[in-house]
């Protein structure tokens, strides 16, 4: 009887296709195809890592439910997979949480390949100590909606961390200086690991006005305002 294959979790570079580890290139080379969220980023990335004949699996939030269980019978067949986002670390705030529970039901081997994170990134550059700190994540789309959730976070005086799709990088800087106030003080990461990166420090308002309407991929941390 064929043994099983694996489903290998590979981080991927956030912006700069050096930070790619040796075992991650080993990984992709070597499984039967590679599962991606969107075909065109992970096309234009393994052609940068001269990897130019691995079969492309797309699995995101339209297709995960019904192409979870196809892919974890594939694993127990024997074929393996690597599972890649966009860009950095998969499953967080991406697709692939489905897919690793089917695998893990079927208790087939679900194996972390660690490498670049946007969110420890960011963190690793902070001037504070972090003890503690809320993640507060993808904040809601609607602007009531997403300042309700900021005064939520509010109440819980932490440190917190925000991330969310470039676009809303100013509307993100506006609800948070009108919900903490603007002297809050903010560390902005933008860009990181790309020609552009930009590591801000200051109040947010100093910071909305040095950010302007600019679009960036980003990681905010609000320091807490008994600091």
């Amino acid at each position: 009887m064929k043994s099983p294959g694996t489903l290998y979790i590979v981080a991927v570079p956030i912006g700069n296709v050096r930070d790619i580890t040796l075992r991650a290139l080993d990984t992709l080379r070597q499984v039967d195809a590679v599962i991606c969220e969107e075909m065109r980023p992970a096309s234009t990335l393994l052609k940068r890592l001269e990897i130019t004949d691995k079969p492309l699996i797309e699995l995101n939030e339209h297709n995960e439910m019904e192409k979870a269980a196809e892919l974890a019978i594939r694993i127990a067949s024997g074929e393996s997979f690597a599972l890649i986002s966009d860009c950095g670390t998969p499953v967080f705030a991406d697709p692939g949480a489905v897919l690793i529970r089917e695998v893990s039901l079927l208790e087939l081997p679900v194996v972390p390949v660690p490498g670049a994170a946007s969110f420890m990134a960011a963190l690793s550059v902070l001037d504070t100590r972090l003890d503690q700190f809320v993640f507060g994540g993808f904040l809601p789309r609607d602007p009531e909606r997403r300042r309700q959730e900021l005064q939520r976070l509010r109440g819980m005086r932490m440190p917190i961390i925000l991330m969310d799709a470039p676009y809303r990088l100013a509307a993100i800087l506006e609800d948070v200086e009108k919900v903490f106030g603007n002297g809050l003080q903010i560390t902005l990461a933008m860009d990181l690991t790309l020609p552009g990166e930009t590591i801000l420090r200051g109040s947010v308002r100093e910071i909305r006005k040095r950010v302007g309407p600019r679009k960036a991929e980003f990681i905010l941390f609000l320091h807490p305002q008994n600091r």
